[in-house]
């Protein structure tokens, strides 16, 4: 997640409930037009499908328009107590999601300031007993959003969720802002799970290089289709194909050409045609590849 969605509402029995609007401010609000189908089908590894980005779709419209082009499941990603409950709702109510389940970093300071980060990671723990809650995330660490004073809390929170996902043998997608070396000596001094996934990869080569040796996989998004993610192209080009996936973020880092408007799983096919470009490789051989890796990292969508 890569900016504030607001507001939070008050937390809700029934998680189907659940919604956050993102701000609207000056963007251009209107979904781009669908991109030409893939042959070979993929998965969204992260997405944010209860944020509403200005008209909206609802979770049955945003699979729907998802499956028109080629992708045929999605990981729901949670930040919050909130968003985790219907993440977990999500998963158990359609076969082509996935849940992850944690507290964001940057939310980890604020339970703790209010005496119930241990009790928010308790409800991380319940959700993720859940059998189509595949993943602890996203979780990890970011220096951008959170001063000194609220990095204590995050370290806390970090370690305590990667404890999660070792316990439950699930995955874990890592948050990383301006945080790289500190998450990569965290994962080596705790123990990384066996399925480790950055996130929306940010560093560069030489910490692609570190992550894929250390078998961890690379997700990326539709940031490392702008002008100014040089390093995330170079960070591509040096892994093994067999640690690349892909994933929208939606609603937040569209990619080029519809930068700034809502994202969504259907964008899905721009970002990896445009990852198949960079790498020289044929795009079906690129999805085929991708599908395959996010099977061994999450297991089957629908059972």
């Amino acid at each position: 997640m890569s900016e504030p969605a607001v507001p939070y509402p008050a937390e809700s029995a029934d998680p189907s409930q659940y919604v956050r609007v993102r701000e609207k401010g000056s963007r251009d609000v209107s979904y781009p037009d669908a991109p030409e189908p893939l042959a070979v089908p993929v998965y969204d590894n992260h997405a944010h499908l209860e944020i509403e980005d200005g008209v909206g779709l609802s979770l049955d419209e945003q699979l729907a328009r998802a499956g028109e082009v080629g992708v045929i499941g999605v990981v729901q990603a949670g930040g919050d107590i909130e968003s985790s409950r219907w993440s977990a709702w999500a998963a158990a109510s359609h076969p082509r999601v996935l849940a992850a389940v944690a507290i964001h970093p940057n939310e980890a300071p604020a339970y703790a300031a209010a005496g119930r980060l241990d009790e928010a990671i308790g409800v991380i723990d319940e959700l993720a007993a859940q059998p189509r809650v595949r993943a602890i995330g996203e979780t990890g660490l970011d220096f951008f959003r959170t001063e000194d004073e609220g990095r204590p809390a995050q370290f806390e929170s970090f370690e305590a969720h990667i404890a999660l996902a070792k316990k439950h043998g699930i995955a874990m997608q890592i948050h990383d802002r301006d945080a790289h070396d500190a998450v990569l000596e965290t994962l080596q001094r705790v123990g990384a799970p066996e399925r480790t996934v950055f996130h929306c990869f940010s560093g560069d080569a030489d910490m692609a290089r570190i992550a894929a040796e250390r078998g961890h996989w690379l997700s990326f998004a539709g940031n490392v289709t702008f002008k100014n993610a040089q390093n995330l192209r170079d960070a591509l080009a040096v892994i093994p194909r067999e640690r690349i996936l892909v994933e929208t973020d939606a609603p937040f880092l569209t990619p080029t050409p519809h930068r700034g408007r809502p994202n969504a799983p259907y964008l899905v096919p721009v970002t990896v045609r445009f990852m198949a470009a960079e790498l020289g490789v044929d795009v079906d051989e690129l999805c085929a590849q991708v599908a395959a890796n996010t099977l061994e990292v999450y297991g089957a969508f629908e059972d």
